[in-house]
């Protein structure tokens, strides 16, 4: 085998162990962050019924760096974009990013800048979210859903189904006549976005308000006892159960300490602070990235460590591609 015949092999060779080792990375890209806006991540609730906080799983056991870079992107398919990219092409959007996010334009990023953004994220991740439902639902595609489409939508068509889930489907109808605020009968996509969040739109918080004073306040006097807020779910339940949810009760959620919750800490417990999610966020991404302790971030900073905002597991991926072409060039 003569000297070109040797450099062809090692060049085949290269660019097949490179293709590997792209389709390894992108295929465990696929698995770690695999996002699905599917019917269960409506109006989606915890145990006791409140809703699920978008940051709920965040910190639990292994930390999701995924959340940390919808926080910046404010969408999902922006996030697994991101994912694809070069760290050379990364760095450069992020920084288009830090010129927006940096509003008194001095080149650092304060703690209220960063919190402000992360909240803006959230209300774009619930509106991706929405729209991305709405298409799903939107059966004749006019661009707005009726009640029927988002029953069979959620339900299906099966009365066996439809029976087992009257309750859910009273309550959704409810939701869906207040999102409704033309009562034209459809929801259109602000509209809709009501419904599957209400959660996060103000006006609806009186109908949530009400509907959590239905399902638990059995004696209709307009509060929650701890007896009322536990249920059903404390007959199964152990002593240490019954009394991590009692200190729970009485120190979070029971906040003027008279034994009982009124509207005010029915609403605090059902609604989710983003404000305190996103503060927590904050407090983490300056954890990873402040490197000089100064309380703000610098542009320099953040990029440093672009991988704790928008960095990916498939990163690897452009930097092969670009081995291969230098590699290559010296052919």
């Amino acid at each position: 085998m003569d000297t070109c015949q040797m450099r062809l092999t090692t060049l085949f060779l290269f660019v097949i162990t490179i293709l590997v080792l792209c389709s390894f990375g992108a295929a465990a890209s696929m698995h770690i962050r695999s996002h699905q806006h599917n019917k269960g991540s409506m109006n989606e609730r915890t145990e006791d019924g409140s809703f699920r906080s978008r940051g709920k799983d965040h910190y639990a056991g292994e930390h999701h760096e995924d959340f940390d870079h919808e926080a910046i992107l404010g969408s999902v398919k922006e996030a697994e974009e991101f994912d694809k990219l070069p760290t050379k092409e990364s760095k450069r959007r992020l920084g288009i990013l830090l010129t927006k996010m940096d509003l008194n334009n001095d080149k650092y990023i304060e703690r209220n800048e960063l919190k402000a953004w992360i909240l803006r994220s959230f209300s774009m991740l619930s509106a991706e979210e929405s729209e991305d439902r709405l298409e799903d639902a939107d059966t004749d595609e006019d661009g707005r859903v009726s009640w029927n489409e988002i029953l069979q939508d959620t339900y299906g068509t099966n009365p066996e189904d439809l029976a087992v889930d009257d309750k859910l489907i009273t309550d959704d109808k409810q939701t869906f006549e207040e999102a409704d605020i033309d009562k034209d009968g459809y929801l259109d996509t602000e509209e809709f976005k009501a419904f599957t969040h209400p959660e996060e739109t103000p006006r609806m918080f009186p109908l949530l308000l009400k509907q959590a004073l239905d399902d638990k306040d059995t004696d209709k006097d307009g509060f929650i006892s701890f007896q009322e807020f536990i249920g059903n779910r404390g007959i199964a339940e152990d002593k240490e159960w019954l009394l991590a949810e009692k200190n729970k009760f009485d120190y979070e959620h029971d906040k003027n300490g008279d034994g009982r919750l009124d509207s005010d800490e029915i609403l605090s417990w059902l609604v989710p602070s983003n404000e305190e999610i996103a503060s927590n966020e904050v407090t983490h991404l300056f954890a990873a990235s402040d490197d000089d302790l100064d309380n703000r971030l610098s542009f320099d900073e953040i990029l440093d460590h672009h991988d704790a905002f928008v960095g990916s597991e498939a990163t690897d991926y452009g930097d092969h591609l670009q081995d291969i072409e230098r590699f290559t060039d010296e052919f």
